[in-house]
């Protein structure tokens, strides 16, 4: 093989530029779409958990133990949605996600240990409704390929 034989190599031309920046393009907003949907049926289910944990709760302690999960829950719901902003703004040039949320969650149990009225344990496992709500998304997803 002769030095003109190597240096010649076949070179995309601009209509498979235009192409290739379009498909991703496409894909990049099927890929959001996807999220968007995502992030709404997990909003969905943690809201429906939140509902039904509250009322258990309040059916079975008291009004002021159901009311402190009630702002556990709310405040994993915030962080939720600070989540999926986060995850939002992922892109080429930012590929780490902030910290800042955690200081909701810290914030919070700090504020739970300070004001007497509140009670650590239910505001604790409000916050995490949250995570059931992936389990809950798991298990359909296992056994209800559909959904």
């Amino acid at each position: 093989m002769s030095l003109s034989e190597e240096s010649i190599a076949p070179t995309p031309t601009t209509q498979q530029d235009a192409q290739s920046d379009f498909e991703k393009t496409k894909s990049a907003q099927a890929s959001m779409e996807d999220f968007y949907q995502l992030y709404q049926r997990l909003l969905v289910i943690t809201l429906a958990l939140t509902g039904i944990i509250f009322i258990s709760v309040w059916i079975v302690y008291s009004l002021n133990i159901a009311l402190n999960y009630l702002i556990g829950a709310c405040t994993g719901v915030v962080y939720l949605r600070m989540l999926a902003k986060d995850v939002e703004r992922l892109s080429s040039e930012k590929k780490q996600l902030s910290k800042g949320r955690f200081a909701l969650f810290i914030g919070l149990i700090i504020l739970a240990t300070q004001w007497h009225e509140l009670q650590i344990v239910p505001i604790f496992l409000g916050f995490l409704t949250y995570k059931a709500t992936l389990l809950v998304y798991m298990v359909q997803i296992a056994f209800i390929p559909d959904s």
